[in-house]
């Protein structure tokens, strides 16, 4: 369960020991490889301010791969109206108000969160208080226009900043002072009246846990969601443990294309086993003979062939990392290191920032090839060509120049004491 400000993690509903608990959803969180077939995922908060949020084709990508996702609440109701006709179980009145286009934006459950890890909502969000101001008319503390009004008014304070005292004061404003004290008794009584999204979060637990969400659609068709974004996205959250090192599985494999000098080779083999095993379930054809069909022979395969790589197949990646040794790994581990402390420092840093032209020439230099041999070079390690080399291995280039200032100083620590 992807759960923050709805529900606390001290939340005695979330202790069912069937429940296992994570931070609100973010971008990458369904490639985790703990998520299985046959799982059940409950989305209820998710990131989208911070942090990039859950995209539609990950949750597709889940559904298609046989777990069962449920969205309630807050960023999950507005997913599950997103993707109910391509089997996301919505759960709650959040859900259906979306579903139904009484409500539309993601304004609507947005709230501000506490910055110590605990995601504790410190504001309103509009649905709570539609809710809230539903339950004032019932009760004829507010008529019609009256709370219109007041709706209004309170949807227009942002929504970090719309506290429970910024509430009483826009209803100070507003000349309901009478309402603003009968919110207050009510809340004094329970401290949950009108939190229409904890009641619709409690609701979708009941509904995984009693397993009424195997009843979902068919799993989803790859060609829905496995587009090129989606395959850069798997890519990127791929992720393999080994020699007790949690590594991402593209850093291994942009190491390899980089430093192994015998990479060509790895990748020829790759081109090779995709000819005679095409993505599509084509017929098979032994490489030289596609080769032929395409070209006459006048262009070598890496020139040609460019296929799109699935770092989740496992013999892909068996292929593409059959020359990788315990050294490379702890190297790219050191590598990553480099990268983090770099962004750390540097507030705002992204590889792009790292310069093409410094990244271009420590490129020819690890492959000692000439200027005019770059971009075949670039080619036959299976990236491409020169410009989507430089690219590709800028993620390297802060654990390189660490590795060259070490080997630096140690040179001159050597020659003093000559």
């Amino acid at each position: 369960m992807f759960v923050g400000p709805t529900l606390p993690r001290s939340d005695p509903q979330l202790a069912a020991p069937d429940v296992r608990v994570w931070p609100p959803a973010g971008h990458g969180d369904l490639f985790d490889s703990a998520i299985r077939g046959e799982d059940t995922v409950v989305v209820i908060d998710g990131v989208y301010h911070q942090a990039p949020a859950l995209r539609h084709k990950e949750i597709l990508a889940a559904m298609g791969r046989g777990v069962r996702v449920i969205g309630a609440a807050s960023i999950g109701a507005l997913r599950a109206a997103e993707l109910g006709p391509y089997g996301m179980l919505g759960v709650g009145r959040v859900y259906s108000a979306y579903a139904s286009g009484e409500i539309d934006g993601d304004d609507e459950v947005a709230v501000g969160q506490t910055p110590d890890g605990e995601w504790d909502a410190l504001t309103w969000p509009v649905v709570n208080l539609r809710h809230v101001l539903g339950l004032a008319r019932s009760a004829a503390v507010l008529n019609g226009g009256r709370a219109a009004r007041l709706l209004a008014a309170l949807r227009a304070v942002y929504y970090p900043q719309r506290t429970t005292a910024a509430v009483q004061s826009v209803c100070r404003r507003q000349g309901e002072t009478e309402f603003a004290r009968w919110l207050a008794e009510q809340r004094k009584q329970d401290r949950h009246f009108g939190d229409l999204k904890r009641a619709d979060a409690l609701a979708a637990i009941d509904i995984a846990l009693g397993g009424r969400a195997s009843q979902a659609a068919a799993r989803t068709a790859p060609a829905v969601w496995e587009t090129t974004y989606f395959r850069r996205w798997s890519n990127a959250f791929a992720r393999t443990c080994v020699d007790g090192l949690d590594l991402s599985t593209e850093d291994r494999l942009v190491y390899q294309q980089v430093f192994d000098p015998a990479f060509h080779t790895t990748w020829a083999a790759y081109l090779e086993h995709r000819s005679l095993h095409p993505a599509d379930c084509g017929p098979g054809l032994p490489l030289a003979e596609r080769l032929a069909q395409v070209t006459g022979n006048d262009l070598p395969a890496d020139r040609v062939f460019h296929p799109a790589i699935d770092l989740r197949n496992e013999a892909t990646v068996a292929l593409l990392l059959a020359g990788e040794t315990e050294m490379d790994r702890q190297a790219v581990a050191r590598y990553a290191d480099a990268l983090a402390r770099e962004r750390q420092s540097r507030p705002g840093f992204s590889t792009a920032a790292v310069r093409d032209d410094v990244t271009r020439r420590l490129l020819l230099r690890v492959w000692q090839c000439p200027e005019e041999r770059f971009d075949a070079e670039a080619s036959a390690r299976g990236l491409v060509h020169g410009v989507r080399a430089v690219e590709t291995a800028k993620r390297l280039i802060p654990g390189l120049l660490d590795e060259m200032a070490e080997t630096t100083e140690r040179t001159e620590v050597a020659c003093g004491g000559c």
